[in-house]
């Protein structure tokens, strides 16, 4: 495996998974994959379809238990039975599908499941409205109203609006899975953008994706998965488009 040692001893570790396996019956989906994200850092998560990726991933959000390992999240061990508990400690997940209802406005969807209420426990719409604007122009999402339904938006947009509300909930991490797939060129370069701005914000972020040529630009560190183990871990400066293109299909 390929391992770069230098920086990583310099900045602190935000969250760090230690000897991660997970078997379904007796396919085993990762192997003792140990995976970090440090403070103020993009990390590619990259690697072939059954990789291991989505399963990594949906353990450090709380969706499933690892089999055997350990999560530390800013240095303390974490154990998660739900992704409401992951959530609760500041990670945030945007998934592909977005997990948006398209036909409820951008205020309620920012704040679907969360709303904020006066007292007697009545929905506050115009204060949601309010900080569902604030939420979008933090990360240079400029849209003319929190009324305009989720359906009406473009899927650059919608990925925008996924990413707003994990910002406004104070996400320290943010799990980005294929957020720039299915979108055209200009949509994915507007994702790219928000990415970048997370990190502006000093938000952490995984992004989890089959194209190289799109988080190359805007990831630090690249850690590439094949048939469930960790094959790299490079720093973007010591490797290239094609040099982790070589470790993927290998």
């Amino acid at each position: 495996m390929i391992e770069n040692q230098g920086l990583s001893a310099k900045k602190e570790k935000l969250t760090e998974m230690v000897n991660i396996c997970k078997w379904y019956g007796r396919i085993c989906a990762l192997k003792d994959v140990n995976f970090t994200v440090r403070y103020n850092e993009v990390v590619g998560l990259v690697g072939d379809n059954g990789a291991g990726k989505s399963t990594l991933i949906k353990i450090l959000s709380g969706y499933h238990k690892p089999d055997k390992g350990d999560i530390l999240f800013e240095g303390k061990k974490v154990v998660f039975s739900s992704p409401a508990e992951a959530r609760t400690l500041g990670i945030e997940t945007v998934y592909q599908e977005q997990a948006l209802a398209p036909h409820q406005s951008i205020a309620k969807n920012i704040f679907i499941g969360r709303e904020k209420t006066k007292m007697l426990g009545l929905i506050d719409g115009k204060k949601m409205n309010e900080e569902s604007m604030k939420a979008l122009r933090r990360i240079g999402l400029h849209l003319r109203s929190p009324d305009i339904p989720v359906e009406s938006l473009s899927g650059g947009e919608r990925q925008g609006v996924a990413i707003a509300r994990a910002t406004y909930f104070s996400a320290k991490l943010i799990i980005l899975d294929e957020p720039t797939a299915a979108l055209s060129i200009k949509e994915a370069q507007k994702v790219l953008e928000f990415v970048q701005l997370l990190r502006g914000e000093g938000i952490s972020a995984v992004f989890i994706t089959h194209n190289l040529y799109h988080v190359f630009p805007v990831a630090d560190r690249f850690v590439v998965l094949s048939h469930g183990e960790k094959v790299a871990d490079v720093e973007k400066g010591e490797t290239s488009i094609d040099k982790l293109s070589k470790l993927i299909v290998s």
